[in-house]
């Protein structure tokens, strides 16, 4: 079985982030720091570790900010150097020229839909889809777990986090088959189970290697649940045609499209830091006396 390698990855971040309103009225919800990086180069900066080498942005109006971030800023770089100062920062995040690439979703019309503007820049190549509300934290990173069982299997490979019983109407919950150590063969996708008929405990927390093939299931698939064209349902209908598996990630999850899970990556990242970790424990530990 040949394997072809995943060498792009797919960032779909046209949303409008209501949920944070007012911080993201005039400012990309991808672009809220945890302590000093924005949740966007998080999830680029794990897809690169991974050995992705294009990055696709799927964007929408009021991005720009996050198109600046990637880009050269020769003021800002001047000044530094003429300061002597470290320029470790900004040289982290530099690009090749020609990507990141940008492409437009001009409806928000769902996850599958975004994936789906990419298409003629996915080409006919595997590809990986990360979600960066989704801070996952882990060495090695969960893109690069993933790509790992991905060389071994082909075919799709999903994220998979175990979350408790009581957590499992909130997501999309695997079907699980046969099991290998962290890699789980994927029978089918439920959306969001009434509590206690969930099939496994196993949620898709915002990661995905997919075949190009879900770009033509994506082409002719209507609306489905909250009236979006979901990824979900374009993966289940690949599941039987292709192989699926599940990649169970070993790691921390923190989920930064909610606003305490985005308090809660903050203190943790904090407190994990040398540099302020301890002024921040001695912080906490007298707020919580």
């Amino acid at each position: 079985m040949s394997i072809r390698p995943v060498r792009k990855a797919v960032f779909p971040v046209a949303g409008l982030g209501t949920r944070f309103l007012p911080a993201t009225k005039a400012m990309p919800k991808e672009m809220l720091t945890v302590v000093d990086k924005p949740l966007i180069q998080y999830a680029v900066e794990e897809a690169l570790a991974a050995g992705i080498e294009q990055i696709i942005f799927v964007t929408g109006r009021g991005k720009g900010a996050l198109e600046d971030h990637f880009d050269v800023s020769y003021e800002l770089e001047a000044t530094m150097r003429a300061r002597g100062k470290s320029m470790a920062a900004i040289d982290g995040i530099r690009q090749k020229p020609g990507s990141p690439v940008y492409v437009r979703q001009q409806e928000p019309l769902g996850l599958g839909h975004a994936v789906w503007c990419a298409r003629e820049i996915v080409g006919d190549e595997p590809f990986a889809v990360l979600l960066p509300d989704e801070l996952m934290v882990g060495s090695p990173n969960f893109m690069a777990q993933m790509v790992s069982a991905y060389q071994r299997v082909g075919g799709n490979v999903i994220g998979a986090l175990e979350v408790s019983d009581s957590e499992t109407d909130k997501y999309g919950i695997i079907s699980p088959g046969a099991q290998d150590g962290a890699l789980v063969e994927v029978t089918a996708l439920v959306e969001k189970p009434a509590r206690g008929t969930a099939p496994s405990n196993l949620m898709i927390p915002g990661r995905y290697i997919l075949q190009p093939e879900v770009m033509g299931v994506l082409e002719g698939q209507g609306a489905g649940a909250g009236g979006e064209i979901q990824l979900t349902d374009a993966m289940a209908r690949l599941i039987g045609r292709q192989p699926f598996h599940g990649c169970t990630f070993s790691g921390q999850r923190f989920d930064c499209g909610d606003k305490a899970g985005y308090v809660q990556a903050n203190i943790a990242l904090a407190l994990a830091r040398d540099d302020i970790g301890p002024a921040v424990r001695a912080f906490a530990r007298r707020l919580l006396d």
